[in-house]
């Protein structure tokens, strides 16, 4: 086999492979949730109840039960308004969220998943309320 047949062959591995790439080797990505407002944002969930949270960087709503650091997250899908991640974090659970953003200011949010051994699912509408 030539040289030139079999650099052409490990450059086409090579590529199918980092496409295989766990997320912690992916680039970061979202770029959605960084076009949203920063500040006081309030969750009104569908069936009653409301949350505030601070929204400094949008990635705030991915992990809404699960607020500890550390926890792998994989990207399912990352369009321009639209996002879904999947996380684990060992010891209490995992969860999957996608994030549709209507507007710079307005978002819906759906996650579900397990939080120390219970199951849990959100449902919920988010708008921008002011400043944190």
């Amino acid at each position: 086999m030539q040289i030139g047949k079999v650099i052409r062959i490990a450059g086409v591995a090579g590529a199918a492979l980092l496409a295989f790439a766990p997320a912690s080797a992916q680039a970061p990505g979202l770029a959605m949730l960084e076009r949203l407002d920063r500040g006081q944002w309030t969750l009104s969930m569908r069936g009653g109840g409301s949350q505030r949270i601070c929204v400094r960087t949008g990635r705030e709503f991915i992990q809404l039960r699960h607020r500890q650091p550390g926890c792998e997250r994989f990207v399912v899908g990352d369009e321009s308004n639209e996002v879904t991640v999947q996380y684990t974090c060992r010891g209490n659970g995992y969860g999957r969220t996608t994030i549709r953003r209507e507007s710079s200011n307005l978002v819906q949010v759906r996650s579900q998943g397990i939080h120390g051994g219970r199951p849990f699912s959100i449902d919920a509408e988010a708008r921008r309320t002011g400043s944190c």
